[in-house]
């Protein structure tokens, strides 16, 4: 049974079995019956199952061999599909355009997972990222508190905080509460295509030296003189 699979911290496994906030999880992508989701993490398949009720299909993404060897057992006949894989070594592109995501992220790999959804060719049309609580709210922070990474993400895509989720809903818990972040990507960026490389480099610049007064820290971050 996968429900004896017991979680590898190695992986930043933790199981979430609340049917309450999985049925959160699931009604904030605004599924339809026409949606092809990809599930990222998919683990027990708890989350999976609310998900198949509600879209077209599933693809989940397992990088877990022993998760992904058993799932499609537990849903026959449902239109799933189950890829074991590392989700940063996934192509996008064999998904269909406006896919949507629902992902309970391993904390280690949150950014990045991040970063190759904004930035893919093939964009999600809305994510739903179940994640560290604090990096929840780095995603969607408003004017005057953004980070690299609000800005990297709201480039791309409106954010915005949904449910939090206490870590004592995971087995086992994490160190940290958690909360759901939604990312609904933009028909346009705010930068254009063309602009983002040099937009990119004066952003990391400006966030390099928090205590370094602005100036400086640009003219660090773009080697120009400071004069």
């Amino acid at each position: 049974m996968a429900s004896s699979h017991g979680p590898k911290k190695s992986l930043g496994q933790h199981w979430l079995k609340d049917p309450e906030i999985l049925a959160d999880i699931a009604e904030a992508a605004e599924l339809t019956g026409d949606d092809v989701v990809l599930e990222i993490g998919p683990g027990l398949g708890t989350l999976t199952s609310r998900l198949l009720a509600r879209a077209n299909s599933v693809t989940a993404v397992e990088f877990d061999a022993d998760l992904a060897r058993k799932l499609p057992g537990q849903f026959p006949g449902k239109k799933l599909t189950v890829v074991n894989q590392d989700i940063l070594q996934f192509d996008l592109n064999q998904l269909p355009k406006n896919y949507k995501v629902v992902a309970n992220v391993p904390y280690y790999i949150t950014s990045k997972i991040v970063e190759k959804l904004m930035t893919a060719e093939n964009k999600p049309s809305i994510a739903v990222l179940l994640v560290q609580k604090e990096v929840a709210e780095r995603i969607a922070a408003e004017a005057g508190n953004m980070s690299v990474l609000s800005v990297s993400v709201q480039i791309f895509a409106e954010a915005e905080l949904d449910i939090e989720v206490p870590r004592q809903f995971f087995t086992p818990p994490p160190k940290v509460d958690s909360q759901v972040v939604v990312l609904r990507t933009r028909n346009n960026p705010l930068i254009t295509p063309e602009d983002q490389r040099d937009f990119f480099r004066i952003v990391k610049a400006g966030f390099s030296a928090k205590r370094k007064k602005l100036r400086s820290s640009l003219s660090g971050g773009l080697g120009i003189d400071k004069g």
